[in-house]
């Protein structure tokens, strides 16, 4: 995949609408999106236990995809892309897939982190970025203050 396809997939050209503007997130919609991430973190969570994880690596690795928001240092678009890989729920399940596939239990226990990492973001209210700004997520805008 080249860089314009990337960019494609995670960086809409069209800047996001804002709570006002018409087709931004808001309401009932916004709520039950809120409510599967919090779905995802407890069934997530769940998973982790049956498989027998260990919580204090839960605890140590929990917040390790919030390195991705060190692409900020790179801009804005670059940020944007690399927090929207590490925030997506695809990265988890396509391990969790790999981990199955070649019985490899400490993959499976590694995406259901991810997983619930992601799920709580979703439930905070934290969603995939848009390069214009860090605030700019497709839950809508966070940060009222925050500078584009």
């Amino acid at each position: 995949m080249n860089a314009t396809m990337t960019q494609r997939a995670f960086l809409p050209v069209s800047s996001p609408a804002t709570a006002e503007e018409p087709g931004a997130v808001s309401g009932a919609p916004r709520t039950l999106l809120r409510l599967e991430g919090a779905a995802a973190l407890v069934a997530a969570s769940f998973a982790y236990s049956a498989l027998g994880g260990r919580w204090g690596v839960f605890a140590l690795l929990f917040l390790l995809p919030d390195l991705s928001m060190l692409g900020y240092l790179a801009g804005r678009r670059v940020g944007a892309a690399c927090y929207n890989t590490a925030h997506s729920y695809l990265g988890p399940a396509l391990l969790a897939a790999f981990g199955a596939s070649s019985t490899q239990h400490g993959l499976l226990c590694i995406a259901c982190i991810w997983a619930a990492h992601v799920g709580f973001d979703r439930l905070l209210g934290y969603g995939l970025k848009y390069g214009t700004s860090f605030g700019d997520t497709h839950l809508g805008r966070r940060g009222a203050g925050q500078a584009r």
